[in-house]
């Protein structure tokens, strides 16, 4: 059963750091809501009006590995985040904040719900060599969007061992696309390290090309969970 954490956990890496995957984990634990910021930006272009330019052109910037307009994800996520505290559950994040523009509007939102120390920072590292590898060949289901990655156990499923459903590739998990993501990783997403530290968070380092159980055990020993 489940321990029932009233906790906002935010999980930062580059692109096949495990970021979804430990949040899944983080989720199961702990009783939080995985709330992944590309779902639900896939979430608002499947919805939209075709034909909306605004969108349009987002959705195009996002097929070529760019970010979505920061103004509209920040939007979108308070949205999710403040409907989820009304609901009285608490959130993990893969993928958000991902601009200093989103981490600037939502750590106070954080705060203010649920409390500053019960906020907490992963950093998970890894290489753009190894985010390259793992990006081109992780695979999605298609029912909840759950994250199976490049690794062995996984190599010859064909089904999500979690709801059954068929196995998908993303259309952003290209070589050429997930290089261009890792650089605007590193030039957009990454200084929200140092934010975070400025503004008196410990973050929890923990290197990402590990196995999954020893990413899990490193983030749970930051977390003071093991």
């Amino acid at each position: 059963m489940a321990l029932t954490k009233k906790w906002v956990v935010i999980l930062i890496g580059p692109p096949g750091s495990g970021k979804g995957t430990q949040a899944e984990l983080l989720a199961e634990k702990f009783g939080l809501f995985h709330l992944e910021s590309s779902q639900v930006i896939e979430k608002k272009f499947k919805n939209a009006d075709p034909s909306d330019k605004v969108i349009a052109h987002e959705k195009e910037a996002w097929r070529a590995g760019e970010l979505t307009n920061p103004e509209l994800v920040r939007e979108w996520m308070l949205e999710e985040i403040r409907s989820l505290h009304d609901k009285g559950i608490g959130i993990v994040l893969s993928g958000s904040p991902r601009t200093m523009f989103e981490a600037e509007g939502e750590l106070p939102v954080f705060e203010d719900l649920y409390g500053k120390d019960n906020v907490k920072a992963v950093h998970l590292n890894l290489s753009k060599e190894e985010s390259i590898k793992r990006n081109s060949s992780r695979r999605i289901c298609e029912t909840n969007r759950h994250t199976i990655p490049d690794f062995p156990i996984f190599k010859d499923i064909t089904a999500c061992p979690k709801d059954g459903s068929p196995l998908l590739k993303r259309e952003l998990d290209t070589p050429e696309t997930i290089g261009v993501r890792y650089e605007v990783y590193l030039r957009r997403t990454q200084p929200i390290l140092s934010f975070l530290q400025d503004r008196g968070y410990k973050l929890i380092e923990v290197e990402g090309e590990q196995s999954i159980e020893d990413v899990r055990d490193d983030i749970l020993r930051g977390l003071g969970e093991l």
